[in-house]
C-alpha cells in the first residue's frame, strides 16, 4: 500500500465506489477533473500554482460536490482542506475527500461533517439533499447542454457559477436579477449561454410550451450591441434581429417583432418619430432583458432608462456590471437587488484569467501651474497669481508645453511598438495628445496613432476595430477621452495613461479593465498615472464586498459615472457650463525645458491591495525570515540548482515572482547583483556584491575542474553569469552551453568528459560562486 500512488487509489478505489453509485452512468450525471483555474500570471510567461479538483460531481447541470483523492498510503483527511476551497469556488453543496479506504463528507450549506460510511451517495441522492423543492425549470435548464461552438468553449468556474445562480433566479421566478463581474471576465459571454438555455427549454413567461422566449439586449453603446450581437451568432439567422434605424426603415418603419433575439441600444431605443420605440412594443413583449452595464444609468431613480425598465416590469431583468456597491451606483443595487453572484478583479488576477498590472506614478514638476507674466499668453484671460490644477488643464487653461513633456516621457519609457490606450480630459485633447504622440514617435507609419471619439465617427470605429485586431499592430495607440473607458474587447493592450483625473471609483475600476484581458505573451501592463489616480486604491473599498443598501436618490436624466461633465450618447463628455474660450499658455523657453518628471512604482500584497516600497520590503523580510534561518542555509539552498528553482518557486506563489525581485534589485540600488545578494540584504542586512565581483573572485580561484579545458568551459558560464544574471546558472541551461561551444554534445563528451561529470562540475563552480 505504500507504494500504492494516487493515480492508482482513484482508479482501483474511488473510481470503482463512484460508478457503483452510478455517478457517470446515471442519465444527466457526470464525473470530471476539473481545472479550476491556471494560476496567477507571472514575469516571463510563468504562472502561479494552478487548482485542479480531482473528481467534480455533475448531475442535472449543477456542480452538486467535490472529491478531493489522496493516495492510500496517507490520511483520507489531508484532502479536507482542499475540499472545502474547491467547493466553494464552485458553489458545490458538498465537499468529499477520500484515500480509498476512509471517506470524509463535508455539507457546505449546514457545516456539518465527519467520516461517512459507503454506499457512497447517488446522483439522485445528492440533488434531493442540494434541492428540498422540486423545480420543473431547474431541470429543464440543467438538460440543456452549452453551446460549447464544437468543444472550443468551455465555461470557466466562475462563469459557471454565474450562469447557474441566473438560471435558478428564473427558477424562483425573481423578476430582477443582478450579477456583478470584473471587467474582462466573459459577461457576454455568460448572457449568450443564459440567452441559449431559455431559448432551447422554451422557457417563457407565459408558459407556452411551444413558444420561445424573447429575449431582448440593451447597451448603451453602439460597440456593446455590436460585440453582444456578434457572440449570439450561434442562434439560428430568423432568430437573431437589431432594433436600429436600418431595420426599422426596412420594416417599413416598424420595429421588429418577428424574432427571439432583439438588439438595440438605449438611445434608439427612446427615440421615435412619434413616440419612443420602446412603447411601440407592448409592456408584456419581451420574457426576458439584459442590460449591458447596467451601472452606467439604465436604473437611476427617475431618468428614462429606468422608465424603460418599468414600462417592461413583467420582464426578468438581468442587470450585468463591473462594478461593486457604492454611492455613485447604489440605485443600481437599489433596483435589482443584491448580486446573485460576484466576481471580483482581485479575484480574476489572482486566479489567472485576468492579467495582472503595475502602477507607474509619474509626479511632475508642473503638476499645478501658477500664472507668471513670463509665460506666454495666446488667448484668454488671467491674472498674475492664477493658479490651475489638474482638473483645470485642457477644461479651462492649455498648456501644449505640459502636454508634449509628457506624452515624451512615457513614449520614451514604453516599447513603441505595444498597444496603448490615452485617456485625455476632452475630445479637443485627445487631438491634441494624438497629434503630439505622433509628433515624437519612432514609427514611420502616418497611421501609429489616432483618436477615436464622438467627433470622428465611423472613421473612429474602423480605427478602434483595426486596433481590436490582434494581427494587426497599426493603430498602434489611440486617445479617447470618455468612449474607450468600458466595453472595449482589446486583449492585447500593454499600456494605459491617465492624463485626465478619474472623478469615480466606477470609472477608475472601468478603465483598469481595459488592460487586464489576457493575451500569449502578455504577462503584465502598466498603468501610466499622470493625474494621480492611483490614490483610487487606497479607498478601502477599492475591490471590496459591496456596501450595505442605501436608499435612491433623484438625478437629473444624464448618462454619467458621478459628478462631473454630462455624457454624450457615444461616451464623450460634454460640459455645458465651460467658458467659450479657453486659457491658451506657452511656457516660457526657460520654463518648458526644466519639466521634470518623477516616477514611482506600486506594489502589491497577495490581497489586491496597494503597499509602499518600504511596506513591500518589510513584508518580503518577513517571508524570508519563515523561510531561511541564517546565512548558510540561504547559501546552501542558493548555490544548488535544483533547491534554487524550489525556493524561487516558493517565493513566486507567495506574491514575488521574478519581475517584482528585479525591481527590488532597484530599491536596494544593486541593479546588477545577484537575486541572492537582494535576497541576503534584505534579510541579513549583507552590503550586496555585483555579479562581476562574483565571477571575477571565482574565475581568480581554485574551483574544482577536471582539466584546462573544463576550466575554460566553466570561465565562459561565469562571463555569461556576469552578463545576464543567475536564471544561466539553470541545469536547464548546461546543454546550450555544451552545444554553443563544442557543436555538439557528443563533442562536449569528448572533451569533458561524460555527463555525470560535466554536471558535477557546473554544479561545483556555483558553490564556490555563493561560498563568498
Amino acid at each position: 500500500m505504500m507504494e500504492e500512488t494516487e493515480a492508482d487509489t482513484r482508479a482501483e478505489r474511488i473510481d470503482p465506489v463512484l460508478a457503483a453509485a452510478g455517478w457517470g452512468k446515471v442519465e444527466g450525471s457526470r464525473v470530471r477533473r476539473e481545472v479550476i483555474c491556471p494560476g496567477r500570471i507571472q514575469t516571463g510567461g510563468n504562472r502561479g500554482k494552478p487548482l485542479s479538483c480531482d473528481y467534480v460531481l455533475i448531475h442535472k447541470g449543477h456542480k452538486l460536490a467535490v472529491l478531493e483523492a489522496k493516495k492510500a498510503g496517507v490520511s483520507h483527511r489531508s484532502g479536507v482542506g482542499q475540499a472545502k476551497d474547491y467547493a466553494q469556488r464552485l458553489k458545490a453543496r458538498f465537499a468529499y475527500a477520500s484515500n480509498g479506504l476512509n471517506w470524509y463528507g463535508i455539507d457546505m450549506a449546514t457545516s456539518k461533517e465527519g467520516d461517512i460510511a459507503l454506499p457512497f451517495p447517488t446522483p439522485s441522492e445528492l440533488w434531493d439533499r442540494t434541492f428540498a423543492d422540486h423545480n420543473a425549470w431547474r431541470e429543464a435548464f440543467g438538460a440543456v447542454e452549452f453551446e460549447t461552438d464544437g468543444g472550443k468553449w468551455e465555461p470557466r468556474y466562475y462563469q459557471h457559477n454565474a450562469i447557474t445562480a441566473v438560471l435558478d433566479a428564473i427558477s424562483r421566478r425573481d423578476r430582477r436579477i443582478l450579477l456583478t463581474l470584473a471587467t474582462g471576465t466573459g459577461k457576454t459571454s455568460i448572457a449568450f449561454q443564459i440567452a441559449w438555455k431559455l431559448f432551447q427549454a422554451k422557457w417563457n413567461l407565459t408558459n407556452e410550451p411551444t413558444r420561445r422566449p424573447r429575449v431582448l439586449f440593451l447597451a448603451d453603446r453602439n460597440i456593446l450591441d455590436d460585440q453582444a450581437y456578434n457572440a449570439f451568432s450561434a442562434f439560428p439567422n430568423d432568430a437573431i434581429t437589431r432594433i436600429d434605424p436600418d431595420t426599422i426603415r426596412k420594416n417599413h418603419g416598424k420595429p421588429p417583432k418577428n424574432a427571439s433575439l432583439f438588439f438595440t441600444i438605449f438611445q434608439t431605443f427612446m427615440t421615435g418619430e412619434t413616440k419612443p420605440i420602446y412603447l411601440q412594443y407592448p409592456p408584456d413583449f419581451f420574457d426576458f432583458i439584459v442590460i449591458d452595464e447596467c451601472h452606467r444609468g439604465g436604473a437611476k431613480d427617475e431618468s428614462e432608462w429606468r422608465k424603460l425598465l418599468e414600462y417592461f416590469e413583467p420582464s426578468v431583468q438581468l442587470g450585468m456590471t463591473a462594478t461593486p456597491k457604492r454611492k455613485n451606483n447604489a440605485d443600481t443595487y437599489a433596483y435589482f437587488g443584491e448580486p446573485v453572484y460576484t466576481y471580483s478583479l482581485r479575484e480574476g488576477i489572482e486566479d489567472g484569467f485576468l492579467t495582472p498590472f503595475k502602477v507607474r506614478q509619474m509626479a511632475s514638476t508642473i503638476d499645478e501651474y501658477v500664472y507668471h507674466p513670463e509665460d506666454e499668453v495666446i488667448s484668454g484671460d488671467v491674472e498674475i497669481g492664477d493658479s490651475f490644477d489638474e482638473g483645470d488643464f485642457n477644461n479651462r487653461i492649455i498648456i501644449e508645453d505640459r502636454e508634449l513633456a509628457r506624452v515624451r516621457e512615457f513614449m520614451s519609457q514604453i516599447d513603441q511598438r505595444q498597444k496603448t490606450l490615452v485617456f485625455c480630459a476632452t475630445q479637443e485633447h485627445a487631438a491634441l495628445v494624438r497629434d503630439l504622440i505622433n509628433q515624437v514617435k519612432t514609427s514611420s507609419n502616418p497611421d501609429y496613432c489616432h483618436r477615436v471619439t464622438a467627433e470622428d465617427g465611423e472613421i473612429g470605429n474602423a480605427h478602434l476595430r483595426a486596433f481590436q485586431d490582434n494581427d494587426k499592430t497599426i493603430p498602434t495607440i489611440l486617445t479617447t477621452s470618455q468612449k474607450l473607458s468600458t466595453g472595449v474587447d482589446a486583449r492585447n493592450v500593454r499600456h494605459i495613461v491617465l492624463m485626465r483625473p478619474v472623478r469615480s471609483m466606477i470609472e477608475f475600476k472601468q478603465i483598469i479593465g481595459r488592460g487586464t484581458r489576457t493575451y500569449d505573451g502578455k504577462d503584465h501592463f502598466t498603468i501610466w498615472d499622470f493625474v494621480r489616480a492611483h490614490e483610487n486604491f487606497e479607498d478601502p473599498e477599492w475591490d471590496g464586498e459591496p456596501l450595505d443598501p442605501e436608499p435612491p436618490v433623484n438625478r437629473p436624466a444624464v448618462v454619467e459615472d458621478g459628478d462631473g461633465p454630462e455624457i454624450d450618447e457615444e461616451g464623450d463628455e460634454y460640459d455645458p457650463e465651460q467658458p467659450a474660450q479657453k486659457l491658451v499658455i506657452k511656457l516660457a523657453d526657460g520654463k518648458a525645458r526644466s519639466i521634470q518628471f518623477i516616477a514611482t512604482t506600486t506594489y502589491w500584497g497577495p490581497d489586491g491591495r496597494p503597499m509602499s516600497a518600504q511596506q513591500f520590503l518589510e513584508r518580503l523580510f518577513g517571508d524570508l525570515s519563515g523561510l531561511i534561518l541564517d546565512e548558510d542555509a540561504l547559501r546552501a539552498e542558493w548555490s544548488d540548482p535544483d533547491r534554487r528553482e524550489k525556493l524561487i518557486a516558493v517565493l513566486a506563489d507567495r506574491g514575488y515572482d521574478g519581475d517584482k525581485l528585479n525591481d527590488m534589485r532597484q530599491l536596494i540600488d544593486a541593479p546588477n547583483s545577484d537575486l541572492f545578494d537582494v535576497l541576503a540584504y534584505i534579510r541579513f542586512t549583507i552590503p550586496a556584491k555585483t555579479r562581476a565581483e562574483r565571477a571575477e573572485t571565482t574565475a581568480n580561484g581554485n574551483f574544482a575542474a577536471s582539466d584546462g579545458e573544463m576550466h575554460e568551459f566553466l570561465i565562459g558560464v561565469l562571463q555569461a553569469y556576469a552578463a545576464h544574471g543567475e536564471s544561466e546558472l539553470s541545469l536547464s541551461k548546461l546543454s546550450s552551453f555544451l552545444t554553443a561551444r563544442y557543436g555538439t554534445l557528443a563533442d562536449a563528451k569528448a572533451k569533458l568528459g561524460d555527463t555525470a561529470a560535466i554536471k558535477a562540475a557546473f554544479v561545483g563552480v556555483q558553490r564556490e560562486l555563493y561560498r563568498q
